[in-house]
């Protein structure tokens, strides 16, 4: 099914060229590249602005496969090989003079197959987005995007970041804001459908928008927003409920403070006690909790209380497990949100010690971080802390020495509403996109402590209650890949989920018998393990017999 989803990809790489642009014509490609670097009118871009500016066109060169030792997820260690292309760098004015400029870059493939990629980003954003990596959750080993000729494209969403700055700060501009919750990606969208007609002589004939986490809850707000603008999108770990997240990762936070942190060996053993618990429910112990819905409703932490007078590595303090108990349970708005929502899901079980890849997985990394949490946050601190607390001095109070810890939500009800009006992609009537002929297809990993991945399961059932089932199996699909952390670690969690959406939306072809798969970070990126990738509810089971590092020694049950 692997190579099979590739060859598909491929086959509708090749296609669809029959238009051609000054680029593709042209004698001298340098040259024809260069003259791309007109200034775009604001008249193409469909929400405020003063017009796009362009900063340079190169043609670059093609280049080889690298594999870097370190980078923030396993598959941004991968700099893929590339094709000759036009490199696009440019700007879009704010409308306000007091915003920040929307930078972007554009990569135009010399053979153009039609069509576009939009990028999401990460975090708070604030870095350029080149567009030229792996899809997110991509094969280590197969092609990018812009070498199946793919236009592709990403954005800062509208601010810079330095290292001496609060990743926040921008928010105190209004316009900086919308555009790092919505307008940037809509804006930098028309911009490059304006240049690729300038390129190639004709608009893409689809358009698709792929990213994780900040760039999944991009994704799903252009579905929701800008419906007739994409004609896919795939979102994994989207932070969708962003309001609700910040708070949430505040509370969590909090909960560790003093002697209720959990050591790196207490996090072990809370592991440990899943696997104990919950590991071979799927008929097979392997490391991998296949169901953890089931597994969360079975683990009872309290079991792992120190006795009278024990204290320990071997056991948890009434405090620990009490902040064990809080981060699994949903947290509880005060009032409810401009997105309806009115809490926000607790965290599930499994992957806790899942190793930190570059500080990005498990509760190492997310929730406790190295050390308790500190006011300022401190670089040991747990990312969620720092994100939430940092949410609440620059979004919430928009005061950079408020005092999180005595902070109150209710006391700023208004301000949370406007920046959940803003931030929070959870508008569930998704059929003006599915009209457009949209497709949807979203993936969660539920060993996920960077934001719960029951936000995203709540989000579709919330689309199906809108919608009707019916209705939602014609055009979205959500998967769930357990084990897997937020970065893509601890289990099989590489899939081509660009391939089957072109399928789905090209040639009408729903998603079926998708693959995850586990890989060496080393060419040949040798395959070690798969699984199914299962829809929402199924969850993986064992056989009973086959290799069990094969997907097909496993099905998909409810």
């Amino acid at each position: 099914m692997i190579r099979l989803a590739l060859t598909t990809l491929t086959l509708l790489a090749l296609a669809g060229c029959s238009g051609k642009g000054p680029l593709q014509r042209g004698d001298d490609l340098a040259a024809s590249c260069a003259k791309l670097a007109q200034p775009v009118e604001a008249k193409y871009i469909k929400l405020p602005t003063t017009g796009a500016s362009i900063d340079s066109a190169t043609l670059v060169a093609p280049s080889e496969l690298q594999v870097a030792e370190q980078a923030p997820s396993p598959g941004a260690r991968i700099t893929p090989a590339l094709p000759q292309h036009c490199r696009v760098l440019g700007r879009i004015a704010p409308f306000e003079p007091s915003a920040p400029p929307i930078l972007f870059q554009l990569n135009l493939p010399i053979e153009w197959n039609g069509r576009a990629v939009q990028f999401g980003g990460a975090g708070f954003n604030g870095r350029l987005v080149t567009g030229t990596g792996l899809q997110p959750s991509g094969l280590y080993g197969a092609p990018a995007p812009l070498a199946l000729g793919y236009a592709t494209y990403g954005t800062d969403s509208g601010h810079p970041h330095t290292a001496d700055v609060a990743p926040q700060a921008f928010a105190a501009n209004d316009e900086a804001l919308e555009n790092f919750g919505h307008a940037a990606y809509k804006k930098v969208r028309d911009v490059a459908v304006q240049i690729m007609i300038r390129a190639y002589g004709r608009a893409p004939q689809k358009l698709y928008y792929i990213g994780s986490s900040e760039g999944g809850r991009e994704g799903l707000a252009m579905a929701q927003r800008y419906p007739n603008d994409f004609d896919g999108v795939v979102a994994r770990v989207p932070v969708i409920n962003w309001t609700g997240l910040q708070l949430a990762g505040v509370r969590n936070g909090l909960a560790t403070r003093g002697d209720a942190w959990l050591r790196p060996a207490q996090v072990k053993l809370v592991h440990d006690a899943v696997l104990a618990s919950c590991d071979a429910l799927d008929g097979l112990a392997d490391g991998i909790v296949s169901d953890p819905v089931a597994c969360k409703q079975r683990f009872d932490v309290t079991r792992l209380r120190c006795a009278a007078g024990a204290s320990g590595d071997g056991c948890l303090s009434d405090a620990q497990v009490a902040a064990v108990q809080q981060l699994h349970a949903p947290y509880k708005l005060p009032f409810t949100v401009a997105s309806g929502s009115t809490e926000y899901p607790g965290w599930g079980v499994s992957g806790e010690a899942t190793p930190a890849h570059a500080s990005t997985g498990g509760w190492s990394a997310w929730w406790l971080g190295s050390s308790p949490p500190t006011l300022p946050p401190q670089p040991g601190n747990g990312i969620a802390w720092a994100f939430g607390a940092g949410t609440v001095q620059h979004f919430f109070t928009r005061d950079p020495g408020v005092d999180v810890a005595t902070f109150k939500p209710e006391h700023y009800t208004e301000r949370i509403r406007d920046v959940s009006a803003v931030m929070d992609a959870t508008y569930p009537y998704l059929a003006p996109f599915q009209r457009h002929g949209g497709k949807l297809i979203i993936l969660e990993n539920m060993a996920d402590y960077a934001q719960s991945p029951y936000a995203g399961i709540r989000y579709h059932e919330s689309v199906v209650a809108a919608l009707g089932q019916a209705q939602v199996d014609q055009f979205v699909r959500l998967y769930t890949a357990p084990g897997v952390d937020h970065v893509g670690s601890g289990a099989p969690a590489n899939v081509d989920l660009l391939a089957a959406l072109a399928d789905w939306v090209e040639r009408d072809k729903a998603p079926a018998g998708l693959e995850l798969v586990q890989q060496d970070l080393k060419p040949p990126f040798q395959i070690t393990n798969t699984r199914p990738l299962c829809a929402w509810p199924l969850h993986t089971h064992y056989k009973s017999n086959g290799p069990t590092t094969q997907a097909a020694s496993f099905e998909c049950r409810p």
